[in-house]
């Protein structure tokens, strides 16, 4: 068997693993695994300015700001996220009495 086809069924079992894992998490666990998420993707972010920091050739330079850009949005996108899930589990507060706005 050559290494691209190991490379590939570990990469066609991960996905089904994967799938199976997301699938089966109930939403009142989403809130906390995305925050982990994030988390992981504030590493990834800094790898990248790391990695692209210490580049000496251009299209190594053009794929690290290309890395640089999609974790940033990937980061900042989840935790917008979070944070539309979390206001959705907040109280409202009740209106103020007439007579206490006056």
């Amino acid at each position: 068997m050559t290494d691209g086809m190991v490379w590939l069924t570990i990469f066609v079992l991960s996905v089904f693993v994967g799938v199976e894992v997301i699938s089966k998490v109930s939403s009142t666990l989403h809130t906390p695994l995305m925050s982990g998420a994030n988390a992981i993707h504030g590493i990834i972010l800094l790898g990248a300015v790391l990695v692209t920091g210490q580049t000496e050739s251009t299209p190594t330079l053009v794929v690290g700001l290309v890395a640089i850009v999609l974790a940033a949005v990937n980061l900042v996108g989840g935790f917008v996220v979070t944070d539309r899930m979390l206001q959705m589990f907040t109280r409202k507060k009740p209106a103020a009495p007439k007579e206490a706005q006056r």
